[in-house]
């Protein structure tokens, strides 16, 4: 099947040109930044953006967060995608490597994002969570009001602190994440400008950037859901590519001059085959010993019965081979994979932590909605490929 190139103008102006650096940043450092280009008083640059950007002449900048867009699915995209192919021949733009928090999953990245802060400080640590002292679990993308928002992730976000400082701080989202707790969780603070599936997102963008200073942040998730329901690499997957190519390709032609544009990813991913899936609720020596089971198909949270715990540590360390890493909740926090923890977060984490280091998946199949287990792409795990995340930077100070 033939991929749509964008047509049009090159972008070849001198402040678009592009480097590639690498530095050990991370999702976190996304929102500092652009705070401080913003000048915003007492903050850091982390990510070292004024080297390219010029911060006397920014007053505005945009953030768009394309869901799924890893570090390494880039070169699988530049036949469909010349902005990205120009970024990535060092044209355009400037390209960093960042890294997203574990686990790689939207709802820790986006709140890591929005907080500056690592999943074991703000507590969404993974796609579904056991509610401690229940057998209840949290999906994180239907939650509404139970918990409250702010008990369940209490840290303020980025949004809060510029908005506090006298800047303005605006997300545009689609209208259907409006009221969700996860949007609460991550973008508390931002003035929520909802849009429809018939909207002109580049336009939204383009209109809330030329309306006032400050953050404007924009979402969108059609890689992802390409990537999860047909596969990474499949004709839905680059067509999906080619339009987010287009929206980018807008956005930075229509980049005021006093604005930088910040693009970054929640995580990257993968396509798990059939024959490297196994499915706990099918399995009794899996479901042996194990009282709720929670996190998502790459890495799974178990929190098992009284006393239990060992000997799930031996059945799945037996039955998944070398396919996952099978820990305690100890092992697992003490190697720093989730960053600093809350003792108050801490009950959400399994008592066992089964994270997928090969290309395999641990469904759920009766305790998850079916849609999952016909998934193709998935992510989640600590491997290269789902947690490395670019950011691309595109500053039209000096067009002319």
């Amino acid at each position: 099947m033939a991929h749509p190139r964008v047509t049009g103008r090159r972008l070849a102006h001198a402040s678009l040109r592009a480097r590639l650096t690498i530095v050990p940043g991370s999702i976190c450092d996304v929102l500092p930044a652009a705070a401080a280009l913003l000048g915003a008083p007492g903050v850091v640059d982390p990510l070292g953006l004024s080297e390219s950007v010029d911060v006397d002449q920014v007053d505005r900048v945009a953030v768009l967060l394309v869901d799924g867009l890893g570090w390494h699915l880039l070169p699988k995209l530049v036949g469909d995608a010349p902005l990205l192919a120009s970024v990535l021949a060092g044209g355009d733009g400037r390209l960093e490597q960042l890294v997203c928090t574990f686990p790689s999953t939207t709802p820790s990245s986006l709140v890591s994002l929005g907080t500056g802060a690592q999943p074991g400080e703000h507590g969404i640590l993974g796609f579904t969570l056991n509610i401690p002292g229940t057998d209840r679990v949290l999906n994180h993308i239907r939650w509404r009001d139970d918990p409250p928002h702010a008990e369940w992730q209490p840290l303020p976000t980025w949004f809060e602190r510029l908005t506090r400082a006298g800047f303005g701080a605006r997300a545009v989202l689609p209208e259907w994440l409006v009221g969700s707790g996860l949007t609460d969780a991550a973008y508390r603070g931002a003035r929520l400008c909802p849009t429809r599936t018939a909207d002109d997102y580049a336009q939204r963008l383009t209109n809330e950037l030329d309306a006032a200073p400050g953050l404007v942040y924009g979402y969108t998730a059609e890689l992802d859901t390409a990537a999860h329901v047909f596969g990474i690499g499949s004709d839905h997957w680059h067509d999906a590519g080619a339009r987010i190519d287009v929206l980018l390709t807008r956005l930075v032609e229509a980049l005021p001059r006093n604005a930088a544009l910040l693009v970054t990813a929640d995580h990257g991913g993968l396509n798990v085959p059939a024959n490297a899936r196994v499915d706990f609720d099918t399995d009794p020596r899996l479901r042996a010993g194990v009282r709720v089971v929670a996190g998502e198909p790459r890495v799974r949270y178990l929190h098992t019965e009284p006393g239990a715990a060992a000997d799930v540590v031996a059945t799945w360390s037996e039955l998944l081979g070398g396919c996952a890493n099978v820990q305690t909740r100890e092992e697992a926090v003490a190697t720093g994979i989730f960053g600093p923890m809350s003792p108050r977060h801490l009950p959400r984490v399994g008592d066992v932590v089964v994270t997928c280091t090969s290309d395999a998946a641990v469904l759920a199949t009766g305790h998850e909605p079916p849609e999952t287990a016909r998934l193709i792409g998935f992510h989640g795990g600590a491997t290269a490929v789902e947690m490395a995340i670019p950011l691309i930077v595109f500053n039209a100070v000096s067009r002319g």
